[in-house]
Formats: C-alpha cells, sequence, structure tokens
C-alpha cells in the first residue's frame, strides 16, 4: 500500500481508505448501499488491514449511528493499527440542536461518536456540510478545543464550496485554530467538478482530498451498458436520486473508455477508474466500499500498478466536461491561460 500526506499535515494516510457506509444498514439509502453486520465487518477490516488499508471512514448519519457502532466492534483489540475518521453535521433527528456544527452540536457529536466507536479519539474528524447559520469562528474553536482535550487529531470538511472552506481557512490562520487538512469532496470519471476550483485551492492551501464515490454512485462498475436497462439488482433502482446526476451520453462515452482500457490492462473497470483518481493532483486517499469480500478484493486491485499516459489522456478525453463560468475563459483563452495555466492540461 502507497502512503502519502493527508494535505500539508504530519497524518500519513493509505492511498486506499475504506468507507464504511455499507456497514449497519438502516434507512432508504444506507439500507439499500449494504447490511453488514459486526461479524461481517471485522472480515472486511481484516482483509483492509492485510492489504495496509490502515483508515476507515463512516459518518454518525450513517444509517443513524448503527455504521459508527458496527466499525466500532469491528476493529475493537486493535485500536492502535487503525486511523478512525467520522463525521457530523447533517441532521440526526429534528430538533433544533440535531444539525449543524454549533459548540453544543460539536461537543455532543463527538461524545456519542466515541462512544459508538469504543475508542477514546477520532483521528480525523470532519464536518459533513457547511452550516451558514453558526459563525466560522465558533465551529473552529469548538474544534480547537477537542483538539486540546486530546478528542479529536485532525479536522476537515466535507461538500464545501471553495469560498466556505477559504473563509474558515482565513480564520483559522487569524486565531491560531487548527486548520483543515482535508477535503472529503466527490470526485469520478463521470463527475470533475472538483477540478475547476476546489482542487486549486486545496493545491494552493494544502487541503488533501479524500475522494468518495470513485465509481460515479455505482456507475462505473461495468454492469451499466449503452442500450441496455438498468440490470434488476441495481442499488441504483433505489438510490440514484440521493446522488450525483450524470447524463446517460455522458456516462457510456466514459464506460465505452473503461471498457477499452480495461482489455488493454487486464483489469476491470472499476480498478481502472479508481486508479485514474490515484494519480490525479491533490488525492491523499480514494474511499472505496463493499458489501462483500469479493468486491473488496476486486477495488484493493486498483492500486500497485499505473495507467500508461495515453491511456490517462484517453480517459481524461472521455470524461471531459466544458468548464463552467468563470472558468471557462482560463480553459479556452490563451491570454487567460496565461495567467493561470490548468492544472490538468484540456483534451
Amino acid at each position: 500500500m502507497e502512503y502519502r500526506q493527508l494535505g500539508a499535515s504530519g497524518l500519513q494516510v493509505p492511498a486506499l481508505s475504506f468507507g464504511a457506509g455499507t456497514f449497519g444498514g438502516q434507512g432508504p439509502l444506507f439500507g439499500a448501499w449494504g447490511t453488514t453486520d459486526a461479524r461481517e465487518a471485522r472480515r472486511l477490516v481484516d482483509i483492509c488491514l492485510e492489504a495496509g488499508i490502515t483508515m476507515f471512514d463512516t459518518a454518525d448519519v450513517y444509517s443513524a449511528g448503527a455504521s459508527e457502532e458496527v466499525l466500532g466492534a469491528a476493529i475493537k483489540g486493535r485500536r492502535d493499527q487503525v486511523l478512525l475518521s467520522t463525521k457530523t453535521g447533517l441532521p440526526m433527528g429534528d430538533g433544533p440542536g440535531d444539525a449543524g456544527s454549533s459548540r453544543t452540536r460539536l461537543i455532543r457529536a463527538t461524545e456519542d461518536a466515541l462512544r459508538r466507536l469504543g475508542t477514546d479519539r477520532i483521528d480525523l474528524f470532519q464536518l459533513h456540510a457547511f452550516d451558514a447559520a453558526t459563525p466560522v469562528e465558533e465551529v473552529l474553536c469548538a474544534l480547537d478545543q477537542l483538539v486540546r482535550a486530546g478528542k479529536i487529531r485532525y479536522v476537515g470538511v466535507s461538500n464545501f464550496a471553495g469560498w466556505q472552506l477559504m473563509k474558515s481557512l482565513a480564520a483559522s490562520e487569524r486565531h491560531g485554530f487548527p486548520r483543515y487538512a482535508a477535503h472529503q469532496v466527490y470526485y469520478s470519471l463521470v463527475g470533475r467538478d472538483y477540478e475547476w476550483e476546489l482542487m486549486p485551492l486545496g493545491r494552493d492551501q494544502g487541503v488533501g482530498a479524500m475522494v468518495w464515490s470513485p465509481l460515479g454512485w455505482g456507475r462505473l462498475t461495468g454492469k451499466l451498458r449503452r442500450g441496455r436497462p438498468l440490470p434488476a439488482q441495481s442499488r441504483l433502482h433505489q438510490t440514484a436520486d440521493y446522488g450525483p446526476p450524470v447524463e446517460d451520453a455522458h456516462l457510456f462515452d466514459v464506460v465505452d473508455a473503461l471498457d477499452e482500457i480495461a482489455r488493454e490492462t487486464g483489469k476491470t473497470i472499476p480498478q481502472v477508474a479508481i486508479n485514474w483518481l490515484l494519480g490525479r493532483p491533490t488525492v491523499s486517499s480514494v474511499i472505496i466500499g463493499a458489501r462483500n469480500e469479493a468486491q473488496l478484493r476486486q477495488n484493493i486491485g486498483a492500486i500497485g500498478w499505473t495507467l500508461a499516459p495515453e491511456q490517462v489522456a484517453r480517459l481524461d478525453a472521455a470524461s471531459h466536461r466544458p468548464a463552467p463560468y468563470p472558468y471557462f475563459p482560463y480553459e479556452r483563452q490563451e491570454g487567460f491561460a496565461r495567467l493561470n495555466p490548468p492544472m490538468i492540461p484540456s483534451p
């Protein structure tokens, strides 16, 4: 396993992490993802540790806390061998204090996560969404308090807009609060919006990307094909509306390119899609999930080899989408491009 710095922090993380969204299996979304219990989870953790995957990511909202509980049971007796990452901020109830990032919510959410995970510390604690109703100084002060208490080690965010992340980083610098080391983001061959603003921000400010849904919300498994109906067993029947959208024409252009390169490399479509992400700027770790051992072992096979530059270029071209405003002048016009050369060349 390759290990990378998490942004500009001192924390080293595996290039592949394991996402525990399939643990617990409660509710319409997470129940469709998977129903892994503690015994099954322990076996998946065994396989991860054998492969050098030492970081496990979850969230309080995953199956209403059940994911954290199952993960805690699965790592019992080997806490020092793993890095635990969890998130809070999304609604956990209907009460006024059951969502957001107020000081009260963050302290209570941390204590609840520690209890469910069966640990005395969280290695990476992330805000699951930006809370516009709470001043960033209050959020960061609460996180600083939790870091000083030894309950969390590093802090990060998920699904922030560029201005939200930059505002928070500026406040951290101004007041001496902990800086966000990680940004957990959606990024895939059928979802490259991360590249326009958040990737350059991450490189400039030393914020590492932890990529969620690297297979485009389950669309890049190789089971979806042009001209064929959605497979009857696909979880997309239940979960498609929860995830990022993608146009069918664009999806199948990418799948065609993946299929061709999979044949050339002797790898599977998911392995090629994940390997492409591992080579992108600012990516510290790609979070893989699995409902069973076979899926996990396939995803682990995405590391330990490298796509040829020509193959990367073909995937880039197939997955490219026109830049939105205000970025398209920098992509299209020479004068703008000279001022801000793109991190990733256009096809």
